[in-house]
């Protein structure tokens, strides 16, 4: 009975969360995409800074390692992009000589993939099954514990999965598909709970570097990708709103964190 408590606890956490963001992102929000880039990079700092890092860091792991993961893992998701725009640019150009130099409009291909996509679905697989340990952990202590630890991770998840598929929605015009892909890696959720009702004591001590690779990704995303979309010579309004809303962002993340770590 614990078992599909905590599976149906995890699938309502990991993809129920994707679908409030979306439902967020994709309606009431959707007409003020400059301002979601600014939420988003906002929530992603947040979601890295005050909610994964210091869970990572209240265990027994290493320090020294911890930071050496955190690194690791900003280089890892550099080198991913790398990758994917070589690839990009790879197959481009044997797209142009397949044309005979010919001009062709209006094509898929012509757009470059979005950086940092690769590395928000990453570190939200690795989110994803963090949190499902931290689900199946807190079932095997009380079953009202783990009801309660369920909710508190839906509701930390809603912020940082909107600026999920603001990242993903930026490389492709097709939500559906980002809608997909981040509810595949929110469905993570689940497979971390049932591994981690299996086995939750071996992973116990593997959970910081989880959330620590989480992290990193966040981080490269929110810095690498949001921000830099973010610097450009606007009006004193238009940058006092960008403000606003990376601030909103911020305290969003930061003021659910702090309600799931109080219960």
């Amino acid at each position: 009975m614990k078992f599909i408590a905590i599976l149906a606890a995890t699938l309502a956490a990991g993809i129920g969360s994707v679908w409030l963001a979306a439902a967020l992102s994709f309606g009431v929000l959707a007409r003020y995409t400059q301002h979601m880039l600014s939420l988003a990079a906002g929530a992603l700092l947040a979601t890295a800074f005050m909610h994964l890092l210091p869970e990572a860091f209240e265990g027994k792991a290493d320090a020294h390692a911890l930071f050496t993961t955190l690194l690791v893992g900003l280089v890892f998701f550099f080198l991913l992009d790398k990758a994917e725009l070589w690839h990009h640019g790879h197959e481009h150009h044997h797209d142009d000589a397949a044309h005979d130099g010919r001009p062709h409009h209006g094509h898929g291909h012509d757009q470059s993939p979005q950086p940092g996509s690769w590395a928000v679905l990453t570190g939200d697989s690795m989110h994803a099954f963090g949190d499902g340990i931290l689900i199946a952990s807190a079932f095997v202590a009380d079953s009202h514990l783990g009801l309660i630890t369920a909710v508190a991770v839906l509701a930390h998840e809603v912020p940082h999965h909107m600026g999920d598929l603001v990242v993903l929605r930026g490389g492709s015009p097709n939500q559906h598909m980002a809608l997909v892909k981040v509810s595949m890696a929110g469905a993570v959720t689940a497979l971390g709970g049932l591994v981690g009702f299996a086995l939750v004591d071996a992973l116990q001590d593997l959970l910081p570097y989880f959330l620590v690779v989480a992290s990193s990704s966040f981080i490269y995303v929110a810095l690498a990708d949001l921000i830099p979309q973010l610097q450009k010579r606007l009006t004193a309004r238009e940058t006092a709103a960008q403000i606003v809303w990376l601030v909103a962002g911020i305290a969003l993340v930061t003021c659910i964190s702090g309600l799931g770590h109080s219960h």
